[in-house]
């Protein structure tokens, strides 16, 4: 089982919309390939419309323990990742878990 890491919080929504598109795409693509996958991002995002917000101090208990129930962690290397709280501290969890990493650009993912 995957959890899909990507970066999403920017100032701009048209930004954060853009990251939501890019993780769905990747998660579909995981999902045809016959993977079990979960994307905060994707699941996270359209609840954005109804008030949550959108940093990593409020995802963090969500994350967490979706990230202790799966496999591997594979990030979406997207405009963003390096500088993203969120994805930073998925990935440190996930060492700490002893859960694999993978890193996947977007001009590589199938």
């Amino acid at each position: 089982m995957i959890y899909l890491a990507s970066p999403y919080t920017h100032r701009d929504a048209c930004v954060r919309h853009a990251r939501f598109d890019a993780a769905c795409r990747a998660a579909a693509d995981l999902v045809h390939a016959g993977q079990v996958v979960f994307s905060p991002i994707v699941h996270g995002h359209p609840l954005v419309r109804f008030g949550l917000p959108t940093d990593w101090a409020f995802w963090q208990r969500f994350d967490t323990e979706h990230l202790r129930r799966y496999d591997e962690v594979i990030v979406l290397q997207i405009d963003g990742w390096r500088e993203s709280e969120g994805v930073r501290r998925e990935i440190e969890l996930a060492a700490a878990l002893g859960k694999r990493v993978e890193y996947f650009a977007v001009e590589d993912w199938p």
